[in-house]
Parts: structure tokens; C-alpha cells; sequence
């Protein structure tokens, strides 16, 4: 089932997306891996600043969750995380469908260049890479991300963005 998440999900999630963050632990660079890898208070710091989670549960616990953030004229996919133990089951395929379906602006995903497996599901859904250039300013104008991030990042967009 896809349901919007609240409050009350708010630990959960957290644990969510720090087991699923395991993942880049030796393939980001070092310097932005850090444990937990999202705080329980830059989380409250995504919600607040209109980051809207949707979680796919599964006999009553939230096994994946994935956010969307409207930023005007464009719509961005942010902190997509499922469960380890729970990947490879369709989950971020389900929920990247649902969020899709939620708007009809164009959509912009960033994410590591280092991972491979991340940018891998988006471009089998339907999305592609942006140039070099065109991520930078993007990432500079709709994102809150420091400069080491933006160097070591990649974002894709949905065939409906034009830049």
C-alpha cells in the first residue's frame, strides 16, 4: 500500500534511509559519508522545507520511502531510500510511478555520480542524464546542496524537461 507519510513516521523513515544510505558507505566520496547519514533533524529540516514523503507498507511497516518537492516551475524527486533487506522487489519502482503520477511538471532527480545502481533505476524509468553544465546550474537553482556536492552529483530529468 502507498500512503502519504506524517509525523508519526517520521523515526521510521529516519531508520529507512540511514539502512538504505549503508549503500554509499566506500563509494561516495569519503568526505560526504558520514554517520547517520541524515540527522532526525535535517529530516525535520526536508519536511519543513516541502519535502513530501509517500512510503510503501507492507503487513503494517514502511518498507521504502521516496519524496517529492514542488519548486515552481519543476517538480524534484528527493530521498528516494528502500529498505536493504527489501530491494530489488519493485518498491522504488512502485513508489517513483505513484510520485510521478502526483504532478505534471517536469521532474528533476539528483543523486551520486558514484552511484551507479541509483542512476541506473532512473534511466530505466524513463529518465536521462543532464550535461555537465546544465546539472551544475541546476543543482545551484533548485537544490540547497554544498559546492563538494554538486562537483560529485549527477541529476537526471524526466523527457518532458527542456532546458
Amino acid at each position: 500500500m502507498i500512503r502519504l507519510c506524517g509525523k508519526q513516521d517520521e523515526d521510521t523513515m529516519y531508520r529507512i534511509i540511514n539502512d538504505a544510505a549503508k549503500a554509499y558507505e566506500g563509494v561516495i566520496p569519503a568526505d560526504r559519508y558520514h554517520e547517520p547519514y541524515m540527522s532526525r533533524e535535517e529530516l525535520g529540516h526536508e519536511i519543513e522545507n516541502g519535502v513530501v514523503f509517500w512510503g510503501i507498507e507492507e503487513d503494517g511497516e514502511l518498507v521504502g520511502v521516496m519524496g517529492i518537492q514542488d519548486k515552481g516551475e519543476v517538480a524534484l524527486i528527493r530521498h528516494a531510500y528502500v529498505r536493504t533487506a527489501r530491494r530489488q522487489g519493485g518498491i522504488g519502482s512502485s513508489l517513483l510511478k505513484h510520485i510521478i503520477s502526483l504532478t505534471e511538471k517536469p521532474i528533476l532527480i539528483g543523486t551520486w555520480e558514484a552511484a551507479s545502481w541509483a542512476i541506473s533505476f532512473y534511466v530505466k524509468n524513463g529518465f536521462a542524464l543532464v550535461t555537465a553544465n546544465e546539472k551544475k546550474m541546476l543543482l545551484q537553482k533548485y537544490w540547497d546542496v554544498p559546492e563538494r556536492q554538486i562537483e560529485t552529483s549527477v541529476v537526471l530529468a524526466s523527457a518532458d524537461f527542456l532546458i
